[in-house]
């Protein structure tokens, strides 16, 4: 399984990037990077026979990768094109993720942790109640501040 994903990533990374570099991961799955677009693809092999995980990230600032954005399961026999056009939506995806403002989404054959680690952003310009209560403390102590002026000058 080794060697067919070794020969598989190499076609891949063809008709993904024509700059990439292809590297086999001590698991015994094959990553894609492509330096110039910031982005990485893993294939690994799936629980099932004959079945690969695609996962799809992006490359930090010094090189190195952050965690999977979006994954797949996609039949090894399916061929390279299907495999390139789930590697680009998972790209899509990724790229989506970290554009300001993107809505996040769950894909089909997105991870659950990837869903739960994800914390709605607060929206609009409501105060907290932990603000309130600074603010609060912050007028007591010049209130009382103005009133022991007043009363011993």
């Amino acid at each position: 399984m080794s060697a067919q994903l070794r020969d598989t990533a190499g076609e891949l990374a063809e008709i993904l990037w024509r700059e990439h570099t292809v590297y086999r991961e001590r698991s015994g799955g094959v990553v894609i990077r492509g330096e110039h677009v910031r982005r990485w693809i893993s294939l690994a092999p799936a629980g099932g026979q004959g079945e690969v995980l695609v996962r799809a990230g992006r490359i930090l600032d010094g090189g190195t990768t952050a965690p999977a954005r979006s994954e797949a399961v996609v039949p090894l026999s399916a061929g390279t094109g299907v495999l390139a056009a789930t590697c680009r939506r998972l790209l899509a995806e990724a790229a989506a993720d970290v554009a300001p403002g993107a809505p996040r989404r769950a894909a089909p054959g997105r991870s659950d942790r990837a869903g739960k680690a994800a914390r709605p952003k607060r929206s609009g310009k409501h105060t907290g109640f932990g603000s309130w209560v600074i603010l609060a403390c912050v007028a007591g102590v010049i209130a009382l501040y103005v009133y022991n002026s007043a009363m011993h000058g």
